[in-house]
């Protein structure tokens, strides 16, 4: 059961939002013992957003096939995960509490966008909307806590990349997800409108993130936003050739997870 819970946390995403956020509270000045705090109360919201995600989507999941969904394939209970969304979503709140009422207020708003994208936002044109929020979020909790005001540069980046790694995330699944009725804004625009709007997001957070903070941007910053603008149009010119060839487009998807890392790294280099 432990192996199959994990399985439903959406382990990737889950890890990677997590990592990036006990990085960024060391960044900004979280001496080690607060930043590992930051760090549990990230973690226990994506844990209760990825488990609520696969007990609302089991039935949907079971009706597509999905082998990495434990619920879908009926290895654990829809309750158990549901039960285990629910501490996790109450332990987010209770351990935040320490850093104070403006920092747990932001937690706390990004973990109900998390929530509400779940439920009942994601097949509805407002379907960006919990990840401009949720993004927004989190690095306003991780400075907060400190307690600091969090630039608006900052908080701008954060919902720009939310809002990329919506569009650009749905791509993959966006064959299954609209076999089963979900109608989210990336499926309305369909693959060739998502990633433009993906890529127009992901370029605008490098900008802001390199350019944004006070002071003359550095060497990594006009390394960050030229390897981002080189990245993205390698990965379009390399899905068309491959839809030409009639292989499966996946360049552009990769490209944007270099952009996203790129972002991250300036994220980090400016905190």
């Amino acid at each position: 059961m432990t192996l199959a819970l994990i399985r439903a946390t959406h382990p990737e995403p889950t890890l990677a939002v997590t990592v990036m956020s006990g990085l960024l509270a060391l960044a900004v000045g979280h001496p080690i013992g607060a930043a590992a705090l930051v760090t549990a109360v990230v973690a226990a919201s994506q844990l209760a957003i990825g488990w609520a995600n696969d007990a609302i989507d089991a039935t949907r999941d079971a009706r597509v096939g999905r082998r990495d969904k434990p619920v879908a394939q009926g290895r654990l209970k829809r309750r158990t995960v549901a039960v285990a969304a629910g501490v996790a979503a109450v332990a987010t709140v209770v351990l935040a509490l320490p850093f104070g009422p403006l920092a747990t207020a932001a937690i706390t708003v990004g973990l109900a966008g998390g929530l509400a994208y779940d439920w009942p936002l994601k097949s509805t044109p407002l379907s960006p909307l919990p990840y401009l929020v949720g993004f927004t979020a989190l690095p306003a909790f991780v400075v907060w806590s400190l307690p600091a005001t969090p630039p608006v540069w900052l908080l701008v980046a954060g919902g720009l990349l939310g809002i990329g790694a919506h569009f650009a995330n749905v791509l993959p699944d966006l064959a299954d997800d609209l076999a089963t009725g979900v109608r989210g804004a990336p499926h309305r625009l369909g693959r060739r409108g998502s990633e433009l709007v993906a890529s127009g997001m992901l370029l605008a957070a490098t900008a802001v993130l390199a350019f944004g903070p006070p002071g003359p941007p550095g060497w990594w910053a006009w390394l960050g936003a030229a390897a981002a603008v080189v990245v993205l149009p390698t990965g379009w010119y390399a899905d068309r050739r491959a839809a030409n060839a009639e292989r499966r487009p996946v360049a552009l998807f990769r490209a944007f997870l270099v952009v996203a890392l790129i972002d991250v790294a300036l994220l980090l280099t400016a905190g």
